[in-house]
């Protein structure tokens, strides 16, 4: 199967982030959707960063300061655990190095162990806790990766 590359995401892209994150997000704890008019007001900023899998994920994230964030990250029901979300990570940690972040942060729902372990595979460890961050009254845990420049 050849690998379709990542798109790069820009305010064009705003529905389709719109539509995979809702999929990708459905059911998941705390989950709260972004429609596309948050998408694109996103994508119009300097330091986003804003990526698509055509197989079925996205991902968007922030550079400033020195420091990256990842904002939001989906990947549909069907297409998880087929390496969507380790590479849209990836990537957006390479982007953010490339724009001179050292470190990279996010935020999980303490009981999405899926994510958990996504994360902690990619080099994340928690460096801290949000308390009922969440909309369903539910922890964050605050991630930390550091980024080397590719």
């Amino acid at each position: 199967m050849t690998l379709l590359p990542l798109i790069i995401a820009g305010p064009a892209h705003a529905a389709a982030m719109a539509a995979l994150h809702e999929e990708g997000i459905t059911g998941m704890p705390g989950a709260a959707t972004w429609d596309a008019p948050a998408f694109a007001a996103h994508l119009r900023l300097p330091g986003k960063l804003g990526f698509i899998d055509p197989r079925g994920g996205m991902l968007l994230a922030r550079v400033a300061g020195g420091e990256a964030e990842i904002l939001a990250l989906a990947v549909i029901p069907a297409m998880r655990r087929h390496g969507i979300g380790r590479r849209l990570v990836l990537a957006a940690g390479a982007a953010a190095a490339a724009r001179g972040a050292g470190t990279m942060f996010l935020e999980v729902h303490v009981t999405n162990e899926a994510a958990r372990a996504l994360y902690g595979g990619a080099g994340f460890v928690a460096v801290g806790r949000r308390r009922t961050y969440y909309a369903d009254g539910g922890d964050a845990l605050v991630l930390r990766r550091t980024l080397e420049e590719t």
